[in-house]
């Protein structure tokens, strides 16, 4: 085994004095402070003698980061439990995790049924491009007969459910002519697709045969509204030989002015489509009758369900 030889280089350190003082020895390290409750300020009150509810929203404080920016577009949705048909928004504020919002929704309630709703507050961050994200809950079981003020710690978590919106219509097909009709009556608590809490709304009906698109009507658009009233019918021509080869497709769009018109949601209607079968078979069974029916919008049609 070869010797290896090794060198000790001695190290010069420099000396210092005994009685000279090092600043940075001294300075003081600034550790992160723990981060605060996000939490919701609101108001609830009810007045008998209208029987409403009224719930003012009036600022949220330490919201979490949503963006790159390291800020959040958020806004509140308000809504009673079980009942989801009357929902509220407040505008979007933007670039803010600590906005103020000072809106106020009114619900006609009578004092019998408030003790059987409960009031449910969602913080949502404002993406126009996709899903809007929830930021925290506050969930009020016990609605209070008096005025009473909140500021209540967001319940953080991952969104349960994908709020996009319903849409109601009705299908009539007459064999003899081999007309379909589809009639779109309207849609109720859509996405806001709008930094004003809002959307322009409009629907696209596609006649498909697979994945091919045959044919395409759409409805006039309606303005700064998250629930559209249509009543609007479009017509396909489709022999009765063919009806069994088609599909419907559904497709709720917001209208922009300066930009592209970006999908809301849609549904899938046809015989491909397990969901549907009821409304597609009884308007089958019952021509010339309208059949009608409610469903809940998806972010992607096209997948067979």
């Amino acid at each position: 085994m070869s010797n290896v030889e090794f060198t000790i280089h001695s190290i010069k350190c420099k000396e210092q004095p005994v009685d000279q003082i090092r600043p940075e020895l001294y300075k003081t390290i600034n550790h992160p402070t723990p981060e605060k409750d996000p939490l919701l300020y609101f108001r609830v009150s009810y007045e008998s003698e209208n029987s409403a509810l009224s719930v003012s929203i009036d600022k949220a404080e330490n919201l979490p980061p949503k963006d790159f920016s390291g800020t959040a577009d958020p806004y509140v949705r308000v809504y009673l439990h079980p009942d989801k048909r009357r929902r509220f928004q407040t505008k979007v504020q933007r670039k803010s995790l600590s906005p103020s919002f000072n809106e106020t929704f009114t619900f006609p309630l009578t004092v019998d049924k408030l003790g059987k709703k409960s009031l449910h507050l969602d913080v949502c961050d404002f993406d126009k491009f996709s899903r809007h994200d929830l930021i925290g809950s506050v969930i009020i079981e016990e609605i209070p007969t008096e005025t009473k003020e909140f500021a209540s710690k967001l319940a953080c978590g991952k969104q349960s459910e994908t709020n996009i919106g319903e849409l109601m219509l009705s299908l009539c097909y007459l064999p003899t002519a081999g007309r379909l009709t589809v009639n779109v009556i309207k849609a109720t608590n859509l996405k806001a697709m709008d930094s004003n809490g809002l959307s322009d709304p409009y629907v696209k009906v596609y006649l498909m045969c697979g994945l091919k698109k045959l044919k395409k009507k759409k409805t006039s658009i309606q303005a700064k509204t998250l629930n559209p009233v249509f009543n609007e019918s479009v017509v396909f021509d489709v022999p009765y030989e063919s009806i069994d080869e088609v599909d419907l497709h559904i497709k709720v769009f917001d209208h922009d002015v300066l930009g592209s018109d970006q999908l809301i949601g849609g549904i899938a209607i046809g015989p491909s489509y397990h969901h549907s079968h009821r409304q597609w078979r009884e308007m089958l069974e019952k021509p010339r009758k309208r059949i009608v029916q409610s469903y809940t919008l998806v972010e992607q049609v096209d997948k067979k369900r």
